[in-house]
């Protein structure tokens, strides 16, 4: 979200609390190198320095107009708060705990990658230790590897961080490590040495505005709108204290199944990557219909039993945002009939040939299907039990709807409620 002014072919990134290091500099200092001192399987420090450079600036804002922009960005998260609780009753003491940052483009690729990198650090020193036992000339085609797929990551890391509004980061490295100034002061600073529980809600101020002006809607309703929605993610992670851990063991689970040959891991990577229709990237797999997205192309047999669990639980998390979003949305945001109609067509259609090609391709359909199908589960358990009932799915692992019965709201209630 540049200001106005001549406009830079390489947008600056200020520094955002959570994981920003100078551009080309190490995100914890590591280099390449996992905890058990081999080479990583993905260059992350080329990803982000790929990504950053690939982004787009964002619309252009005027200055005062855009610090104003992530002020009332953190107002309404605030006020959000204290609506999704209120609609919910789901109350959490840990709230106040885990920071909302206002982040622009750059840092939300920077905190991504921060995130990725804590989640897989398992399966990289499995796949460090094997590399290492393979001589030098697999360190060597291992280097060329990592840095092959950290360009590739990169890019599309440059591609979902124009398009994505707010996000929870659940797996959030639990030490924030330190950021330099923002030459501007307009986004969130760390402060060196922050520890802060797991977690942290991200806000991509230049993607909001972009997308208020697209639809032409009041811009303090849709900044409000999308406040709610991730607001609500934030209350189901830190008012349900087992759910990250949960979603932590099912994410190992799944990794664990993971083939560790670090040649045959990266192929497969590369290859999902490579069919994006994208310069540089070959576009093997432009325009097919039916093209597997990336996680079909990454996972086993053995996976995909845990990768059904996995879409449960997330229709179920971002269906459960979007009613919140549209419940609490008629009474403190009067324009939300307008803002709901026009986003919905706007996700339905995507913003062209490629722009759907790509959405395809990563697996962002499938994260569509979850919004409907999850809003449908959680629309049909209020109305045969009402709020209070529905919140029996925060109770356990074991109450948490099966991938059927997303599909079958009746199924969940009888087995749940009985």
């Amino acid at each position: 979200m540049p200001a106005a002014g001549p406009r830079s072919a390489r947008p600056a990134a200020p520094a955002v609390r959570g994981s920003l290091p100078r551009e080309g500099a190490s995100t914890y200092g590591e280099g390449m190198t996992s905890a058990s001192g081999g080479a990583e399987m993905v260059d992350w420090d080329l990803a982000v320095a790929t990504a950053t450079r690939l982004a787009r600036p964002g619309p252009r804002i005027g200055r005062e107009e855009a610090r104003a922009a992530v002020a009332e960005l953190r107002r309404h998260a605030a006020q959000a708060e204290r609506h999704v609780r209120e609609y919910t009753g789901m109350g959490s003491t840990a709230v106040a705990g885990t920071p909302v940052l206002v982040v622009d483009r750059p840092g939300w690729v920077r905190a991504n990658v921060a995130g990725f990198r804590t989640v897989v650090r398992p399966l990289t020193e499995k796949l460090a230790a094997r590399r290492q036992g393979g001589g030098r000339g697999a360190a060597v085609a291992g280097s060329a590897g990592a840095k092959a797929t950290g360009v590739e990551v990169g890019v599309v890391l440059a591609f979902l961080s124009a398009k994505v509004l707010g996000q929870y980061e659940t797996f959030a490295p639990a030490e924030l490590p330190s950021a330099p100034d923002s030459p501007e002061g307009l986004f969130d600073q760390p402060r060196r040495g922050l520890a802060v529980p797991p977690g942290r809600l991200l806000l991509v101020a230049p993607n909001i505005v972009q997308v208020e002006r697209e639809l032409d809607v009041d811009p303090h309703d849709f900044r409000l709108w999308v406040c709610l929605h991730e607001e609500t993610h934030r209350t189901q992670f830190t008012a349900v204290p087992w759910l990250r851990d949960h979603i932590q063991s099912e994410v190992q689970d799944f990794l664990a199944q993971t083939d560790v040959d670090p040649a045959a891991f990266l192929e497969r990577l590369r290859e999902a990557l490579g069919g994006l229709p994208l310069p540089g990237l070959g576009g093997r797999r432009e325009g097919r219909e039916g093209a597997a997205s990336v996680t079909d192309l990454v996972q086993t047999p053995a996976q995909r039993e845990i990768l059904a669990r996995l879409t449960a639980v997330m229709s179920l998390l971002e269906g459960h945002a979007d009613v919140v979003m549209d419940g609490v949305g008629p009474a403190v945001v009067p324009s939300v009939a307008e803002i709901r109609e026009k986003f919905q067509r706007r996700r339905d259609r995507g913003s062209g040939r490629l722009d759907l090609a790509l959405r395809r391709l990563l697996g962002m359909d499938a994260k569509l299907r979850q919004y409907q199908d999850g809003a449908v589960f959680v629309r049909g358990v209020v109305e045969r039990v009402g709020m209070e009932g529905f919140n029996r799915v925060w109770t356990s692992p074991n109450t948490l709807p099966t991938k059927e019965e997303v599909h079958d709201p009746a199924s969940w209630v009888s087995r749940v409620i009985g």
